[in-house]
């Protein structure tokens, strides 16, 4: 059903004040995400008065697709039982999420009412620092030891099935929980009711540590194609999984997150609709700032060789094309490198192929920009301008393609974020370097003598 079907079946219900019954039924048969989105467009008392309509699963689902402010904001107001009675019925990943929100008063205190077991449950996953593996897994998977039989196992799954968030893979445990093997449903429904697991299990799993970062456990979810990948401790005792779902909520942060860095915005996983004014500014200042004082290199550049340009003013009318395309080239190479980088398609190892790989690739693209340049050069000022704009212009693009191509892995080969290799701060680079580039050839070529 289309968000606007929703609003309008939703709103036509209130508005006819028909019966709680009716606008639980018709909630109900939504998507939890389908409805929290339709929630997100309400008054807070609006969503706690749907909230609490709603049967226990249902409603703990829905609460789990809003966004983390309104969360916030509901728990607020909401009685202490229902807020309790949420969190318990949550997925366990999703309710450490949600106590990690919340003030921390109301946090322990809803903690402190919940059954000893689903407590260190908690305060178990809530012990991983963010950004590894362990903040995202969740404890809430289907596992059998070795010595069990096909048909007890389909008796565990069937008892336990309305609890897990998955039982498509079953994870095999020795006494020691150890991880040692792992099995599908479907391997599972087609094998004899008598075997035995261990003889069914594929032994050589692919897992994470809980401590790894959550790149490479979304790194190896997408390589494998896998549905959920396990989490150990580093002795192989199983921690919890990590699911396909939570991989890719993963994934959209880090890419928000790289794309920010891009654009020099300090913002990180800050969600721009939610970002203040003055949070925006203060994100937003420092780099331009940086940057400002970084182009007086460019100034500085342009007042050396004052004697060229007064000796050939035409040749000003070149300049902003030229720098711009030494900015834009290495712009497109940082991004190249920093995605690549990110995704693992390249490592550092790589970078001294793909140097040889990119000078090739940036005098092409020189050569053509410098034909098309060339032209306008002869035209508005005359041959040797077009002689000079023209050379000037493959040595730049090679100069920004090299420095946008090899700053993301110097910055990684000291431990920084490549995706700090910025747009903004390539271009800067490739502006100074331009300045001087341009001028230079161009006093030498007309023979300009500085004084």
């Amino acid at each position: 059903m289309q968000k606007e079907q929703v609003n309008e079946l939703l709103n036509r219900l209130i508005a006819s004040k028909k019966g709680p019954e009716a606008l639980r039924e018709a909630c109900q048969e939504l998507h939890p995400a389908s409805l929290a989105d339709w929630l997100e467009e309400t008054e807070i008392t609006q969503i706690t008065h749907i909230l609490g309509i709603l049967e226990n699963g249902y409603r703990a689902d829905v609460f789990s697709h809003l966004d983390s402010e309104v969360q916030h904001e509901v728990a607020e107001i909401l009685d202490f039982d229902t807020m309790v009675n949420l969190v318990m019925n949550m997925g366990h990943d999703d309710r450490v999420d949600l106590l990690r929100v919340l003030d921390e008063a109301l946090s322990e205190r809803v903690i402190r009412s919940l059954a000893r077991a689903e407590r260190d449950d908690i305060l178990r996953l809530s012990d991983y620092q963010e950004g590894t593996a362990g903040a995202v897994m969740t404890s809430d998977y289907a596992w059998v030891g070795t010595g069990t039989s096909v048909r007890e196992a389909l008796k565990k799954i069937k008892q336990e099935a309305p609890d897990k968030e998955t039982i498509y893979n079953l994870y095999v445990l020795d006494s020691d929980q150890k991880l040692v093997g792992l099995l599908s449903l479907k391997d599972l429904l087609l094998a004899s009711l008598n075997d035995k697991i261990e003889d069914l299990m594929h032994a050589d799993v692919i897992s994470v540590l809980a401590s790894d970062s959550q790149q490479k456990a979304t790194e190896l979810l997408s390589k494998y194609d896998l549905i959920a990948i396990p989490a150990v401790d580093e002795h192989g005792r199983l921690q919890g999984i990590i699911t396909f779902d939570d991989a890719m909520d993963v994934a959209e942060e880090e890419a928000t997150e790289d794309f920010h860095k891009l654009g020099s915005t300090g913002l990180g996983k800050m969600s721009l609709r939610e970002a203040g004014i003055a949070t925006m500014i203060l994100k937003r200042s420092p780099w331009l700032l940086v940057l400002v004082f970084m182009n007086i290199f460019s100034g500085a550049g342009i007042a050396y060789f004052e004697d060229t340009i007064e000796a050939v003013v035409a040749l000003v009318f070149f300049l902003p094309l030229l720098i711009d395309s030494g900015g834009n080239a290495g712009s497109q190479s940082a991004t190249l490198m920093v995605r690549a980088l990110a995704t693992g398609d390249v490592r550092m190892r790589d970078w001294f192929g793909l140097l040889g790989k990119e000078v090739i690739i940036a005098l092409g693209i020189g050569i053509m920009m410098a034909l098309a340049v060339s032209v306008i050069g002869y035209y508005r000022v005359g041959p040797e301008v077009a002689v000079v704009v023209s050379s000037t212009m493959i040595l730049i693009v090679l100069f920004g393609s090299l420095v946008g191509m090899s700053l993301p892995f110097g910055l990684q080969k000291f431990n920084f974020d490549p995706a700090t290799a910025s747009a903004p701060l390539v271009t800067s680079l490739a502006d100074i370097g331009g300045v001087l580039i341009y001028f230079s050839i161009a006093t030498w070529y007309l023979g300009i003598g500085l004084g």
